[in-house]
């Protein structure tokens, strides 16, 4: 019995050392980032508007950390932003509601600018089937000056 014993030990200790020398061999693997892109144009906008004022906005997810982070620039618009969001979900020629702030609420809003945020799971679904817009709203077009589906770059 002592043998048998004295085996299975041996046995067990020889396994669970082969296991955690392959284990200490692996590297983890991390998903790959993710870039997006919208441009931005008042024929985008639904309805459509004839401003001369354009814009563009990159966005960067990273899975692993599920935070998105943005920078764009705007020319040409009739006024002030008064709001930038990220809105979804939605296909271009839709509208929805607002997923995540670009501009901070109440703030003037320059250009160039900048972000981040982290998103939910849904959010980050979203985001990477194409059904986010970013929109730009000024105070002569508030329901939207600029807009641009975010797509894979």
């Amino acid at each position: 019995m002592r043998q048998t014993f004295m085996r299975r030990t041996v046995l067990g200790l020889g396994i669970g050392g082969a296991v955690g020398a392959l284990l200490g061999r692996t590297t983890p693997s991390y998903a790959a980032t993710e870039t997006f892109k919208a441009d931005l144009k008042g024929s985008s906008e639904v309805p459509p508007n004839e401003t001369k004022g354009t814009g563009t906005v990159t966005a960067t997810y990273d899975p692993a950390t599920k935070e998105l982070s943005w920078k764009g620039s705007y020319s040409g618009l009739t006024g002030d932003v008064t709001a930038a969001h990220f809105h979804g979900p939605a296909e271009a020629g839709k509208n929805a509601g607002v997923a995540i702030w670009i501009s901070t609420k109440g703030s003037p809003f320059p250009s160039p600018f900048e972000g981040k945020a982290t998103l939910t799971d849904a959010q980050a679904s979203d985001l990477e089937k194409g059904l986010w817009y970013a929109n730009f709203h000024t105070a002569a077009n508030p329901g939207g000056e600029l807009r641009g589906q975010m797509t894979k770059a």
